[in-house]
């Protein structure tokens, strides 16, 4: 069965070409510059990865607090756009600054702010997807956005990767070369970001009240007092909550773990380029397959593979 993506469900996919490009700079190369400061410092790899990783835990907490909030808050009509935006605007300003700063423990504070307004843009992005396509279409939309995410990402980070293995070929310092590499991630994820600003329309939400913040904890409160009905549902955000919480800290820990264990950065990078890539066409198959199987089983097959 052929697939063609309307405008808008190529604008959705776009934001994740756009923020992939991120994602692959946190496992990737920020850590390794993160090591580079903190070693500059005369902190120990054991204190490093330390505090790497309460960085990384502390930015799941906040975002476990402030999503179901921001969550419910974007129900009301005409707020998930710009709530979207204030959160994607805070991602990329301090993806941006990373790069100006050469202290790790002020790095670490302004990564914690940019990993937050990345995580907290993925709460509307992700709900987003109902208004911009159909419920028989949203599994093969999704996969396009996590495969394309996938292929898209490398394009601005080989060119990083370029930059900071021959920053001293073409003249560049360590620093001189993340401060473009950040700011390229930076305006790739705004700027591919821009179709789905400019297309985007809310069709589904609640009308506007006076006290639209009050509101949204109520919606909340009441949605958690129904949801221990709904047993399934409970089971499966039970489920996703750890499961994700296991793969974003695979994401943010693989490198610097790597690192801190004296395996060489280069081949750090390749390999995680690599993951990228193999990544694209299983992401598109699994989208197709979930059209025509139980979604269940295929999510089994995969933790399986995953745990092999």
């Amino acid at each position: 069965m052929k697939f063609k993506m309307t405008t808008e469900e190529k604008n959705w996919v776009l934001y994740d070409v756009g923020n992939s490009a991120f994602v692959l700079l946190v496992s990737t190369i920020i850590p390794i510059y993160f090591n580079y400061l903190a070693e500059k410092a005369g902190l120990s790899s054991v204190d490093y990865l330390a505090f790497w990783g309460y960085t990384a835990s502390l930015v799941t907490i906040i975002v476990a607090f402030l999503g179901p909030v921001l969550g419910t808050l974007a129900d009301t009509k005409d707020y998930k756009k710009p709530l979207f935006t204030m959160m994607l605007l805070i991602g990329c300003i301090g993806c941006f600054l990373l790069g100006f700063i050469n202290y790790w423990f002020v790095f670490l504070i302004v990564f914690l702010i940019a990993k937050i307004g990345f995580s907290g843009s993925l709460i509307f992005y992700d709900s987003m997807l109902i208004d911009v396509t159909t419920p028989k279409r949203v599994d093969h939309v999704s996969s396009q956005g996590y495969a394309w995410g996938y292929i898209g990402s490398c394009v601005p980070f080989v060119i990083c990767l370029g930059l900071v293995l021959g920053a001293s070929k073409i003249g560049l310092s360590m620093e001189m070369s993340m401060i473009i590499s950040f700011a390229i991630i930076a305006l790739w994820w705004f700027c591919l970001t821009l179709p789905l600003l400019k297309t985007y329309k809310q069709k589904h939400y609640v009308e506007r009240q006076p006290k639209a913040i009050s509101n949204s904890f109520k919606r909340l409160g009441t949605t958690l007092k129904n949801i221990r009905k709904e047993k399934k549902i409970f089971l499966f955000l039970l489920a996703f909550f750890f499961y994700i919480d296991g793969v974003y800290t695979i994401i943010d820990m693989a490198t610097a773990y790597g690192t801190a264990l004296g395996f060489e950065s280069t081949s750090l990078l390749l390999a995680l380029l690599l993951t990228q890539v193999v990544a694209f066409p299983f992401a598109i198959l699994f989208g197709r397959l979930a059209t025509k199987y139980n979604t269940s089983k295929l999510i089994v097959i995969c933790i399986l593979a995953y745990l092999g």
